[in-house]
């Protein structure tokens, strides 16, 4: 509690190995708050001190928090192919406006398995035409494979983008029989 009886914001941080490398997850008491590609140790230094200075406090290493337990328990089974759906509680905190919107919409109306195009993306929150913007949401989302930005490609068939490099993403679309598993 702070002075004020208040709970004080509890961030919880921990490292999972999964076919695409290392992510680190991180958690408040709101859920799930951010996924970081990469995790190796500099990267996840400068993950949680840009979590710290935009939450107000020092993330802590404890993959036991119930939330973030939780978590790791269904990332492990998404890739190991035996989830679908994740169904955790999510804190949107780092992400606002029409970002919000669009991973919101990529949230609950692409399921697993399926694409969407940037631009139907953007008309599908209302911004014909706004595919750009949609690419520029996908670039900031704090929760990526949780929230599916790998499953929003380029309308000509491209793959497009990825925060997480190209082959995981071709990785990840793989996993959900999107695109054939690579020969080598």
């Amino acid at each position: 509690m702070d002075s004020h009886g208040q709970d004080e914001q509890r961030v919880v941080w921990a490292v999972v190995d999964t076919g695409i490398g290392p992510l680190m997850l991180a958690a408040t008491r709101e859920g799930l708050v951010n996924v970081v590609f990469h995790a190796s140790d500099p990267v996840r230094e400068r993950a949680l001190e840009r979590l710290a200075a935009r939450l107000g406090t020092e993330p802590a290493e404890d993959p036991d928090a119930p939330v973030l337990a939780e978590a790791i328990r269904q990332v492990k089974a998404y890739f190991a192919g035996d989830r679908h759906a994740f169904d955790l509680p999510l804190d949107w905190s780092l992400i606002s406006g029409f970002n919000r919107q669009v991973l919101r919409e990529l949230a609950s109306g692409v399921p697993y398995g399926t694409v969407v195009g940037y631009g139907d993306l953007a008309g599908r929150v209302g911004q014909p035409g706004g595919a750009q913007a949609v690419g520029a949401a996908m670039g900031a989302n704090p929760l990526p494979v949780v929230v599916p930005c790998h499953r929003v490609v380029e309308s000509d068939g491209g793959i497009g983008g990825f925060g997480g490099g190209l082959e995981a993403k071709r990785k990840l679309l793989a996993l959900e029989g999107v695109l054939p598993e690579p020969l080598f």
